[in-house]
């Protein structure tokens, strides 16, 4: 019987409950999950904990995006947010627009800034195109159909919504396994968009080829990085400033999340690459 939103795979009996060794000494909560495409692998900690996702919220928002593209109702090359710049230049952070305030810093195009507040103006330019809320677009198209209960994405589209272990690991197989929106836009969104760009990772310095996709980061060569060094270049995620990531590794067929709920600092910085080096050793295959 295939198992649904009411049986989810980490209540089955099948899911491994587990202990991640690079999580011993982190002095804080580490939920963290492990999925495929069909179900989830491993779970640590309570995944039904509710958390906020800091910037993980991203994705998210993204996703939501991306239907209305896909339903014709909003353009990926028409205007939003600043003079100039168009959806795609909000999606892959080169709209211009610094990381809070709403005086752009940069012509459309020329720079990777990273853009808090033009996330929030891709949610108002999806709510006005949709007829409706953002948060409402969300509930009814994202986190609805995929059975996500316990996200609550009522907050800022750029970084306040909250979820579970559980519903990450939901969304994470959406991207592995697409329902929502056609393959080629989940390429399109998690492929490096206007390669070449120099521009700072929060938390890690500049780098001259800073490489994103639409709502994602793509792991590329940088370093030092979050995701550990078994990672391939073109692993997609997000980390977030509450001490969350989540990344999609298609090359495995893979994802994983993590949740804290505390600032990001050092002890994220130490432990992250890591585990998630762990979690392919051990999962990956």
């Amino acid at each position: 019987m295939p198992l649904t939103a009411d049986c989810p795979p980490w209540d089955d009996g099948s899911v491994d409950t587990t202990t991640f060794a690079a999580t011993a000494d982190f002095p804080h909560t580490a939920l963290v999950g492990v999925t495929g495409p069909d179900a989830s692998l491993a779970v640590q900690g309570d995944s039904h904990s509710v958390m906020p996702l800091a910037s993980v919220t991203k994705p998210l928002t993204a996703w939501g995006a991306l239907i209305a593209i896909e339903r014709g109702l909003v353009d990926l090359d028409g205007p939003a947010g600043p003079s100039g710049a168009t959806v795609l230049n909000l999606l892959d952070h080169t709209s211009g627009l610094p990381f809070e305030g709403d005086q752009p810093q940069r012509a459309p195009g020329e720079r990777r800034i990273y853009s808090n507040v033009g996330f929030d103006a891709l949610g108002a330019h999806v709510a006005e195109a949709v007829g409706m809320t953002f948060p409402e677009w969300m509930a009814s198209e994202v986190t609805g159909p995929l059975g996500m209960s316990e996200t609550d994405a009522t907050g800022r589209p750029s970084a306040g919504a909250r979820a579970s272990i559980g519903d990450l690991l939901i969304f994470a197989r959406e991207v592995l396994r697409p329902t929502l929106i056609p393959v080629e836009l989940r390429n399109l969104a998690l492929d490096v968009s206007q390669p070449g760009l120099r521009g700072v990772v929060p938390g890690y310095g500049s780098f001259d080829d800073n490489q994103w996709g639409l709502g994602f980061e793509v792991r590329g060569t940088k370093h030092p990085h979050w995701m550990g060094d078994s990672l391939p270049a073109q692993t997609a995620g997000h980390f977030g400033a509450l001490g969350s990531f989540l990344f999609i590794d298609r090359s495995r067929d893979l994802a994983a999340a993590f949740l804290s709920g505390v600032p990001f600092g050092d002890d994220h910085k130490r432990i992250w690459p890591a585990l998630t080096d762990e979690i392919v050793t051990r999962y990956g295959d």
